[in-house]
């Protein structure tokens, strides 16, 4: 039995990397479709997280503005949505509309956002404390759907009373079995129906608690889609809303069972198991795949990279390395040494993922000083910046043809699975700018090409994002003037595209001036200069 265990769990992984693999595959036409038709900024499958963080907003303030005319009372909710849907359809009876559709839209996004994250492996390591709080997030918002069906009492409301009042009936919980509060009309009181309203708003009002708890770990979390997204999903619902309203499906009459009625497969799904299954059963399969979920940041253990580490004769506390990390898992503390300068850098092993971005932030990282043991103020054990000149000085070697190219890939990119002269790393932004002037004025290679992820799809989140920025001179360490722009190609590419990677790498080749006719583009005293960087 024990020689068996790790074939098991050898298995158990191909399984997770299959399962991954797949949803990659369908994900990612789906990505890059929505990024030609509405740009990177403005693509919604990059942005599921925060179009349910919008969608809640819409549900809120609909159920607000529906809650001024609904009665609360258990004789009179059937007919005040009625009134709703009926005279005043062109304003409560559109919020009503909204408010069923948004929140279905709401169920579409969240399962969207919690599999594209565990195709992209966003769940273990430093990201368990996201993917752990989002799973109460999944039976808060069917709770927060299902107490809001039961208030509009009509024959859909009966039904989900009836059925929610068995699974509860289970637990011993309660004084006498809620099922008894639907036998007949006259069991179901007022005080009944006024606590399913409180119900119905105090929990959404827990889920948002939940959902502030879910970001906390996430450094500069974005809670809002750009303007113009969040205004074509508002425009879209509304269009829905009026093309096919959301109707009432006849009274509720506690004295007959209803014959036939309209399931919400958005929130419904597991109710009609509920009579075939037994109660017992369903409450297994809901438990079960909510356990399985939470433990899934564990399951196989995560083997870590080390994290980065600080080296604090070449440390000056600049703050870059801390600005620049997505994950917070850097701070400046005060000096331990007895160097002039009164804070450096402190790295958090529990919250780095060894991305290397700050790395490439740091001043210090540059491959143009001579030191025999290249260091740099925080480095990543795994990939050192004296390792990072070796394997560019060691690609350059394998170059060869009238337009040599190399290439600093995302591993995570379509440039990460290149073998011709490619050095990969696990993001891009862990390259120092200074490295590509490095390259170009030694003469390493004719051209260069930055291959990161798919700019809606940056694994590091934020990798993507800095590098254009440094290259374009906005943000330290920027690309130095001196580099010539047109000897440098930036290929934003998923894994699944390497066939526009290859085409968009051979164009930018043929597109470089023969070697034997290529000036040099950059003075050799500069060089001098650089050297002389701490």
């Amino acid at each position: 039995m024990t020689a068996a265990r790790p074939v098991e769990r050898r298995n158990d992984r191909a399984a997770l990397r299959f399962a991954k693999a797949g949803l990659r595959r369908l994900y990612d036409p789906l990505e890059r479709g929505a990024e030609r038709l509405f740009s990177p900024a403005l693509n919604p499958v990059a942005q599921l997280g925060t179009i349910t963080f919008f969608l809640f907003w819409v549900v809120a303030v609909s159920g607000v503005y529906l809650f001024i005319f609904f009665d609360t009372g258990v004789v009179n909710a059937y007919s005040s949505v009625e009134w709703i849907s009926g005279p005043h359809w062109y304003h409560a009876g559109v919020m009503r509309s909204l408010h069923r559709y948004a929140s279905d839209l709401m169920v579409v996004t969240m399962v969207l956002h919690l599999l594209r994250e565990f195709s992209l492996d966003r769940y273990r390591g430093t990201r368990w404390f996201s993917w752990f709080t989002g799973v109460p997030l999944i039976w808060f918002l069917y709770v927060s759907g299902i107490t809001g069906y039961w208030l509009v009492w009509d024959e859909l409301a009966q039904y989900v009373a009836v059925v929610s009042a068995k699974l509860l009936d289970v637990f011993p919980i309660f004084g006498e079995p809620l099922a008894r509060n639907f036998l007949t009309p006259a069991h179901l009181s007022g005080r009944f129906f006024s606590l399913l309203v409180f119900l119905h708003i105090a929990i959404p009002l827990i889920l948002l608690l939940g959902m502030w708890i879910h970001i906390q770990r996430i450094s500069r979390p974005r809670t809002n889609p750009p303007r113009l997204l969040a205004a074509l999903v508002l425009a879209a619902l509304v269009a829905v809303s009026l093309w096919k309203p959301a109707l009432s499906q006849g009274p509720a009459d506690l004295t007959k069972v209803p014959d036939e009625i309209g399931i919400d497969w958005f929130y419904l799904p597991l109710y009609p198991l509920a009579e075939d299954w037994g109660a017992w059963s369903l409450w297994a399969l809901m438990v079960g795949v909510s356990t399985m979920l939470a433990a899934m940041p564990w399951l196989p253990p995560f083997r870590r990279p080390p994290a980065a580490e600080i080296d604090l004769p070449n440390c000056n506390g600049c703050n870059r390395c801390v600005e620049d990390c997505p994950y917070e898992a850097i701070r400046l503390v005060p000096r331990t040494d007895d160097e002039p300068f009164p804070h450096q850098a402190e790295v958090d092993p529990d919250l780095c993922v060894s991305c290397g971005i700050c790395m490439g932030s740091c001043p210090s990282s540059t491959p143009f000083r001579r030191q025999q043991d290249l260091k740099t103020g925080i480095d990543l054990p795994g990939q050192p910046l004296s390792e990072v000149r070796d394997s560019v000085v060691a690609a350059s070697a394998g170059l060869s043809g009238e337009r040599r190219v190399m290439v600093l890939a995302c591993e995570h990119g379509a440039g990460g699975g290149d073998l011709g002269g490619v050095v990969a790393f696990p993001c891009v932004a862990m390259v120092p700018p200074s490295l590509i002037d490095f390259i170009l004025s030694k003469d390493l290679a004719d051209g260069v090409v930055v291959a990161g992820c798919s700019e809606s799809t940056c694994y590091n989140r934020l990798g993507v994002e800095w590098t254009k920025q440094r290259f374009a001179g906005e943000r330290d360490p920027y690309l130095r003037k001196r580099v010539p722009r047109e000897r440098l190609a930036t290929i934003w590419a998923s894994p699944f595209e390497t066939g526009r990677y290859e085409a968009e790498k051979a164009a930018f080749a043929a597109g470089l001036p023969a070697q034997a006719a290529r000036k040099p583009a950059a003075a050799q005293g500069g060089d001098k200069a650089m050297e002389a960087q701490p």
